[in-house]
């Protein structure tokens, strides 16, 4: 049984691509159908398109708390050190971060700070400070894993409610709550 989740993920990549899944839907194609629908009926929940290709689209969905996480004092300093502007609108941060990931084609090292990793862990991957990698979960793990790890079950148990509630093909999940709603699968 899942245990409740100690804090919340402050946000979530889903990866849309244009193509069948096994139950015959299209998730990009129902995206780009019924996105505005979608936006509006999750009222508490942001959606950003992050990168658009031919045939793929990145978001990021997220509420409220991921503008309380990037303000944290040590995360600042972080996203600082990987060249985002000192005092950076999360408009700004977030455009700086879609930016990125259109010039180069693929993940900044400092995603893992907007998703919630713990910063330790992202620090540590982008060489900015000097842990002993410790093992792999969902992320790299450097130094103590104990924390890291309890985390990384809470993402993991909550992406799974909410892959076994999808499973189920009723509409009842966009009625959960937005945290929930964050911890959707990658597709």
């Amino acid at each position: 049984m899942c245990r409740s989740a100690g804090r919340l993920k402050p946000a979530n990549l889903i990866s849309l691509v244009n193509r069948n899944q096994l139950c015959d839907r299209n998730l990009y194609q129902l995206w780009q159908s019924h996105h505005e629908e979608l936006v509006t009926r999750l009222a508490d929940l942001t959606i950003k398109v992050l990168q658009t290709k031919e045939r793929a689209l990145l978001l990021l969905c997220y509420n409220n708390q991921l503008e309380r996480h990037l303000d944290h004092a040590g995360i600042r300093t972080l996203l600082r050190k990987a060249g985002y502007a000192a005092d950076s609108s999360i408009e700004a941060q977030l455009e700086e971060l879609s930016r990125r990931i259109e010039n180069n084609g693929s993940f900044p090292h400092e995603i893992g700070l907007f998703v919630g990793y713990p910063a330790k862990d992202v620090a540590a991957f982008m060489g900015l400070i000097r842990l002993p990698f410790t093992c792999q979960c969902l992320w790299k793990i450097y130094g103590n894993p104990e924390q890291s790890l309890g985390l990384a079950e809470q993402f993991r148990c909550c992406r799974q409610r909410m892959g076994a509630i999808l499973a189920t093909g009723k509409q009842t999940a966009l009625q959960l709550d937005n945290s929930i709603i964050l911890f959707l699968p990658y597709f």
